[in-house]
């Protein structure tokens, strides 16, 4: 199971950030990463490993609590498509390093959109589902150049299938993180000239017990004093916050009595991740596998 935050405001996003990707340690990863703004262009630090790793390098460059960097999205990483690596570690970047994404979920139309993309010429350099949309996001805005980031993360939208739940960032403008979901959680943490996005509650409880919860197919534009929200249909959504009252331990079982109850009852939807992307119609496929070679 994947994990993301993220943090706009006045304080050292990057410290905020490694704290909520800690708080999200019990789901499992192998590797884990950041994105931030800084000097007008986006930076990404990402290991494979434990978040100590990733912690460790952070702090040998002096970017845990620096004071400039005000905005970043995080991201823990369990391998679907792509081993273990380095590389196939969130946030991915666009082609041109100005957009970065994390992203939760199954694009299972990933292959087909991949090769639209390399015919016009974009170069992957992962082997992860992910990536395709860090590259379309960037394509929608160079087809609409009067178009802004969120315009083109709904273009984006459109062109994928299977299931999301994603944050995305852009080096001109370093004054918004948008989101959105499908069929995968993400919750929009308020705070006081500041603001969260997060896949769990236990990721931002430390600083906020202020939380909305987002429905299937919802954007948001998240910004340091304002939350909006939209449906698919492109209507404003107006939702009133929910006081969480869990204590870290009780966020963290989601509600549940124990973490056997919360895994039996995540089960169906840990199935259908592992299989869906390799069903397409009422064929099955494997095309990272080179079937003929095993017989």
């Amino acid at each position: 199971m994947c994990g993301i935050v993220g943090y706009i405001g006045p304080e050292a996003a990057l410290s905020i950030l490694m704290h909520g990707l800690k708080r999200l340690e019990y789901r499992g990863y192998d590797s884990a990463g950041v994105a931030f703004v800084r000097d007008g262009r986006i930076d990404v630090r990402k290991k494979k490993g434990r978040l100590t790793v990733l912690d460790e390098a952070l702090a040998t460059e002096d970017l845990l609590d620096n004071p400039q960097i005000n905005i970043g999205i995080g991201h823990t990483r369990w391998a679907t498509h792509g081993a273990p690596s380095d590389e196939n570690s969130h946030p991915h970047l666009s082609r041109n390093r100005k957009i970065a994404i994390v992203h939760n979920g199954i694009i299972e139309n990933y292959l087909e959109l991949r090769r639209y993309l390399t015919d016009l010429g974009y170069e992957f350099l992962s082997e992860t589902d992910t990536e395709v949309i860090s590259h379309l996001v960037e394509h929608h805005l160079e087809k609409q150049p009067q178009s802004d980031l969120l315009a083109a993360v709904r273009a984006t939208l459109e062109d994928l299938e299977g299931s999301y739940a994603l944050a995305v960032i852009h080096a001109e403008d370093p004054c918004q993180i948008i989101a959105a979901r499908k069929d995968s959680p993400l919750i929009i943490g308020l705070g006081d000239g500041c603001n969260y996005i997060a896949s769990d509650i236990p990721a931002i409880l430390s600083h906020t017990r202020e939380v909305m919860i987002m429905e299937d197919r919802e954007v948001v534009r998240v910004t340091q004093n304002a939350i909006e929200l939209w449906d698919e249909f492109g209507r404003p959504v107006e939702r009133k916050p929910l006081h969480v009252t869990w204590d870290s331990a009780a966020a963290e079982k989601g509600g549940y009595e124990h973490f056997m109850m919360k895994e039996i009852h995540e089960e169906p939807r840990a199935v259908r991740d592992t299989i869906s992307p390799r069903i397409r119609g009422n064929s099955i496929r494997f095309a990272e596998i080179d079937l003929d070679s095993l017989l």
